[in-house]
This record gives structure tokens, sequence and C-alpha cells, in this order.
């Protein structure tokens, strides 16, 4: 089984995280951002990724901690559930349409982090979460994880659409990424026999 739990306690935040990457795409997300929680849950439903992620964090400070925590504490999870990464596909690229919004991601679970963002939002919040910390969501998700990541938004209008957009599509990446390929049976998908350094 291909899973793993990560339990990360700060002055900031608590929080529990478990994942099953071989999953159905059920969830349980409770982080005090509603936004949040949707989001997170549209990533399992389409990664096909388990996710379990209840945060406790200093909401009457503001949203930042708890959104850069958990997407610090899903990375981890979902690094420590690939192990040596062996048989995975490694790569995803999927382009994620939402009505108006059309977006691009990309992604090498390369173990060399990296976000290259091509996205914007044209309002502040959506719901009560501030729209600037979803740049910053990925950016913590693709360094804890290892994950080359590339997001780029083609064309959208609708706010919501956009960062929907942009969520599914990670989702499907992910899902190409993290898929075991019986092709490759146990073989690191790299030819220095190790991904990451």
């Amino acid at each position: 089984m291909r899973t793993a739990k990560i339990v990360r306690n700060t002055t900031e935040t608590k929080i529990h995280i478990e994942v099953n990457l071989d999953g159905t795409g059920s969830y349980d997300i409770s982080t005090g951002i509603g936004f949040l929680d949707h989001m997170v849950e549209q990533f399992s439903r389409h990664s096909l990724i388990d996710v379990v992620m209840k945060v406790d964090g200093d909401l009457h400070i503001d949203q930042h901690h708890t959104t850069e925590d958990s997407a610090i504490a899903l990375g981890q999870a979902l690094a420590q559930a690939m192990g040596d990464k062996a048989g995975i596909g490694r790569y995803g690229n999927v382009y994620s349409p939402m009505d108006e919004t059309l977006s691009r991601v990309a992604l090498d679970i390369s173990g060399r982090p990296f976000l290259v963002w091509r996205a914007g939002f044209s309002q502040e919040k959506l719901g009560e979460w501030d729209t600037e910390l979803i740049e910053h969501w990925f950016h913590s998700v693709a360094q804890a994880a290892g994950i080359t990541l590339h997001v780029e938004l083609i064309y959208g209008q609708n706010n919501h659409h956009i960062c929907e957009s942009i969520y599914k599509g990670f989702a499907r990446a992910m899902r190409s990424a993290v898929e075991l390929d019986p092709r490759k049976g146990n073989a690191v998908p790299s030819t220095k026999g190790q991904l990451g350094g």
C-alpha cells in the first residue's frame, strides 16, 4: 500500500494528513477555510488519491499559516507515500477546461522542486480565501513533494473557474504521474537510478 500519514504540530497550526495513492478519490477535508476545503476535495476526487486533511490553524491572525502548512504537510505525505518512486509514470501534463476557462498543468516528480506560475486572479478573495495564497499553496506542495510544477492560465475570466480548473488539472496530472506503469516494473524512472539531487 502506497500510503502515508503526517502529523505536523507547531505553535501556528496542528495538522493531521493521510494519503493513499492507490485510492478511489475519497476525502475528509477540514481546514477551516471553506474554499481551500473545496479545492483539496477536487484534488482528491480527480487524482483518485484518498486524502484526509484536518487542520486547526491560527485563523484569528490570517489564513497564511493554515494554507502554507497544510500544503507542506500534503506534499510531505505524497513524497512519503511514493517512497523511492519505483515504477511511477513520473510525468503528467493536462489541459483543464472549465466553461470559459482553460488552464494547463505540467509536472515532473523529479525530486527537484520548482514552480513556474503563470496565472492570476482579478479579485482578492474566493469565498473567504485570499487569492494571493493560491500560488503559495502550489509552491509549498511542490517544494515538499519534490515536484517540478508548471501552471499556466491560458485564458479565463471567472475567478472560481480559474482556480478550480487549475486544481483539477493538477489532480489529473498527479494521477498520471503517480500511477504505476506495469512496463516499468520496479525500475525508478531515471537513467541515474534515483530521482532528485
